[in-house]
């Protein structure tokens, strides 16, 4: 039996408009990294829940957390260092992303409000309204001190915030190529 190299999945976290897409894609490339959207992983109902203006409970959660810890699995077995995207609000969630995947590691962009809101009403083609935002922040629940991730404030440049990220990601993080 092969054992699989060690790989490491970014999980770029935060709330609606914190910017997690787009440095993750960011990073991604610049490390030539599988990505994926964690939105992409949502089942319609969830979507249609967040369309109508109403926000997720952890029971909405559960299946989508499923799927992307499942899809984390994935990029292990097959040794492929990830990023993925998830807004992973709560520490339980995180937890969940973490059981039996010892290559997760998060990255929490971090805006102020007035610049979440300002971005999410600017915001065109998205199913999540502005109007869930402050859900989402009365849910967060920021990294503790014991999960493996940093917090990172997005300034509103997308390469300074993956400059930062690639400086202050720990040695011990994989950073080679899948």
């Amino acid at each position: 039996m092969t054992v699989p190299a060690r790989t490491t999945t970014l999980v770029v976290m935060g709330v609606s408009g914190s910017g997690k897409t787009s440095v993750g894609e960011v990073i991604a490339k610049r490390l030539g990294w599988v990505f994926a959207e964690g939105d992409a992983f949502h089942p319609p109902a969830n979507i249609e829940k967040m369309r109508s203006g109403h926000p997720l409970d952890d029971a909405d959660r559960l299946p989508w957390l499923r799927r992307l810890a499942e899809w984390i699995g994935e990029r292990e077995a097959h040794g492929e260092n990830a990023v993925v995207t998830c807004s992973a609000l709560k520490r339980s969630y995180r937890d969940l992303l973490r059981k039996d995947h010892p290559s997760v590691f998060f990255v929490h962009v971090t805006a102020s409000r007035q610049v979440l809101q300002q971005r999410l009403d600017d915001r065109e083609g998205h199913y999540m309204p502005a109007s869930l935002l402050a859900s989402q922040l009365d849910t967060l629940e920021p990294l503790q001190p014991d999960e493996p991730g940093l917090t990172l404030t997005d300034p509103g440049n997308v390469d300074e915030v993956v400059e930062q990220l690639l400086r202050e990601l720990p040695a011990d993080v994989e950073r080679g190529g899948s």
